[in-house]
């Protein structure tokens, strides 16, 4: 060992006055890995991956230019240690077993499974089996050419082939992290199963979101058709969104079960209040589009966009409005930046001075960056002020960092795990089904239900109407992204952001979207606004008919576990005194990490 301290200490302080002026004390790159090895060897010998200073280094420093409490040496074995020791702690949790619904194995012509972009049969839109076989065998090669072949081999379904739309990044599935738990460690429990009273309460709510689009959410209470969806909602046998008193309201109508999710207005303060970028302005109003036009309606349009066809039907511009009802919420999660609304939400915060997180060591009260004094009083650092490190800045970064990685482990379970089919596909079946054309084991919740009548009356057809003319993205879908994604963001606010601190001024879109106006009525908190925020999010996309409830919940707890474990690999890398993040779960209960 002394042989090696001596190798370690002997090549590492070659250092020129030439490399000293380009790059203090810089090392080479093969000196580095040549050394690295020995550095993590000494580790594992101490038996402690976390490297301690190399013992007995007696490096000369006379021509580094850098001050510290580390030589440089001493410093890169540290920085080794600390990821070492997160991939083993990483590792250490395993890869969990990934139990699916079984729907996929249970029925031979594929029903309860995601089958768009594939060759489906003319009269009943279920897939033809040898497409999704070459589909399965892609999936389970990872081999780019194996996916390729499906495109130049005949297996997508649509005549045009100018007008084939692509499978959308089934590759990120198997990418590895440099950072965070392995993709395929984070898991989500099986989706309801085709056949379940879930699944056809979630259909059921999925039809009413589509019949009430165009009602601003401020109008729920007082709306028939809102409070028709409610009753209807109430009477089905295994329906597990919000109640109040063991029944849907029109309060409870499309929220979800998250702290401070069913408080105060539908849309969160996140959505609509005035926000500052620096100097520049955050417009909050979203450019919707026209009311009442829905897509894939009837059989022949539906089976194109199964089939894979990029649609010739085009959306309708609505102007400029801030956020009032569900056709608005879905137009925003139609094109989206993903994490954008919580990059938004981050701006608004930090530009309102709303207090850091009770653990955050320079105290609660921020100042914005600015160094100014802290209030007389005020608990926290006298001398200096967080940026880098517990400030603006890098709560920002992670806000966009996190999202990409919660996007590895979604589209994990998307490709690899669950293939759950899409709402407009179920849509189909229900439809076939009225035709004569097959029967299908849908559970009679959804036929003893008023909504499909109601769907009928509007459009002459069971086809789950959609918002978009292209219906949902080339990807399966469970679980969904924008909610996987939400989850992530959200937590890393939480975590820096003191949740019980109460929204001042709070607001709400106006009857007709052209601004807000006071809101009245109980305190909107940072934590409660945070998660329906991410509630927003999920649900648009349900509104807009390409997800399931439980696609947007489960996602939103895995997002929350992608945060959660990023968080957990940035706290060794704190040199201030820190105690943890302290946040509040989307269950409600209360962890420091």
């Amino acid at each position: 060992m002394k042989d090696e301290q001596e190798e370690v200490k002997d090549d590492s302080v070659d250092v020129t006055k030439e490399q000293t002026d380009k790059s203090p004390s810089s090392l080479t790159r093969r000196k580095f890995l040549g050394n690295v090895g020995g550095v993590a060897a000494l580790g594992a010998a101490a038996g402690a991956i976390g490297l301690e200073p190399i013992a007995g280094s007696s490096r000369s420093v006379a021509q580094a230019t850098e001050i510290g409490p580390e030589n440089p040496i001493e410093r890169l074995a540290k920085a080794t240690g600390i990821r070492i020791e997160a991939a083993l702690d990483d590792a250490a949790d395993g890869i969990p077993f990934h139990p699916t619904n079984g729907d996929e194995e249970l029925y031979p012509n594929k029903i309860g499974t995601y089958s768009k972009n594939l060759k489906h049969h003319p009269l009943t839109g279920e897939v033809v089996l040898s497409s999704h076989n070459a589909w399965i065998n892609a999936l389970k090669s990872g081999k780019f050419s194996d996916f390729e072949a499906l495109a130049t081999n005949g297996r997508f379904g649509c005549s045009d082939p100018t007008r084939q739309r692509r499978l959308v990044n089934p590759f990120a599935g198997y990418a590895f992290e440099l950072e965070t738990k392995d993709s395929h460690q984070f898991r989500i429990p099986p989706a309801p199963k085709f056949a379940s009273a879930e699944e056809a309460g979630e259909i059921v709510e999925l039809y009413w979101m589509a019949l009430l689009r165009d009602i601003n959410f401020n109008d729920y209470d007082t709306n028939p058709l809102a409070a028709a969806a409610a009753a209807d909602l109430s009477n089905l046998s295994d329906f597990r969104g919000p109640k109040q008193g063991g029944v849907v309201t029109t309060q409870t109508l499309f929220r979800d079960n998250l702290p401070g999710a069913t408080v105060g207005p539908y849309i969160s303060q996140f959505l609509i209040r005035d926000t500052a970028y620096g100097a520049q302005r955050v417009d909050m109003r979203i450019a919707t589009v026209a009311p009442g036009v829905n897509f894939m309606i009837d059989f022949a349009s539906w089976l194109d966009v199964q089939n894979g066809c990029q649609p010739t039907a085009t959306l309708t511009p609505g102007g400029l409005v801030f956020c009032r009802n569900g056709r608005d919420l879905g137009q925003y999660v139609h094109i989206d930046a993903l994490y954008q609304a919580y990059q938004v939400a981050c701006l608004h915060l930090l530009g309102i001075g709303s207090a850091w997180d009770q653990n955050n060591p320079y105290g609660q009260t921020p100042d914005g960056g600015a160094g100014g004094p802290l209030p007389v009083g005020t608990p926290g650092s006298k001398s200096m002020t967080a940026f880098g490190t517990f400030g603006g800045p890098y709560i920002l970064a992670l806000v966009c960092e996190v999202s990409f990685r919660a996007l590895k482990a979604i589209w994990f379970q998307k490709w690899l795990v669950h293939r759950r089919l899409r709402p407009e596909e179920f849509g189909g079946r229900v439809e076939v089904e009225r035709l004569g054309r097959a029967d299908y084991p849908i559970h009679p919740d959804l036929f003893n239900s008023t909504v499909l009548s109601a769907v009928f009356s509007q459009q002459g057809s069971h086809l789950l109407p959609m918002a978009f003319p292209e219906g949902s993205p080339m990807h399966t879908s469970y679980g969904a992204g924008h909610a996987t994604v939400a989850g992530a963001c959200v937590t890393i606010l939480k975590a820096f952001f003191n949740e019980s601190a109460v929204i001042p001024n709070p607001v709400q879109t106006n009857a007709d979207g052209s601004g807000t106006e006071p809101f009245i009525g109980p305190p909107l908190t940072v934590g409660g606004e945070l998660n329906k925020l991410a509630s927003n999010i999920a649900t648009g996309r349900n509104i807009a008919g390409v997800h399931w409830r439980t696609d947007g919940i489960e996602s939103l707890k895995i997002g929350e576990a992608v945060a959660i474990s990023l968080l957990k690999n940035q706290e060794p890398t704190y040199r201030e005194p820190f105690n943890g993040f302290r946040l509040t779960k989307f269950d409600g209960t209360t962890i420091t990490v």
